[in-house]
């Protein structure tokens, strides 16, 4: 039975999807309290991966997500609002893409006989 090659630690740091980040360090990185971390999993906008010691673990892609809600409260609005804004976001970019997708893919497809 042959296994597969384990990424390099070095290629796991290069992966956006990798949970590197202890919670102290991503509040930090963020420029949050660990609490906004714990409210931003609570209103399910990102769900940090567990250690086996039990500990969040957090990845750059989730950062990312987190920066952007804490942007949103940092002007005013209430966390829960924020995550739904954000989560709202995302969907309607994915919709677009998908829109203009299958636009493409309408163009392409036709009789290009005349």
């Amino acid at each position: 039975m042959t296994q597969e090659p384990r990424p390099s630690t070095v290629d796991r740091f290069d992966d956006d999807d990798y949970p590197a980040y202890t919670m102290g360090r991503a509040a930090e990185m963020i420029g949050a309290t660990p609490a906004f971390l714990r409210a931003v999993g609570e209103a399910r906008l990102i769900a940090p991966l567990r250690s086996e010691g039990g500990h969040r673990r957090y990845s750059r892609y989730q950062l990312r997500i987190a920066a952007r809600a804490r942007d949103l409260v940092d002007h005013g609005t209430p966390v829960d609002a924020a995550c739904r804004i954000v989560i709202l976001e995302d969907q309607l970019d994915e919709a677009l893409r998908l829109n203009e997708r299958l636009r493409d893919d309408q163009d392409g497809g036709g009789d290009r006989t005349g």
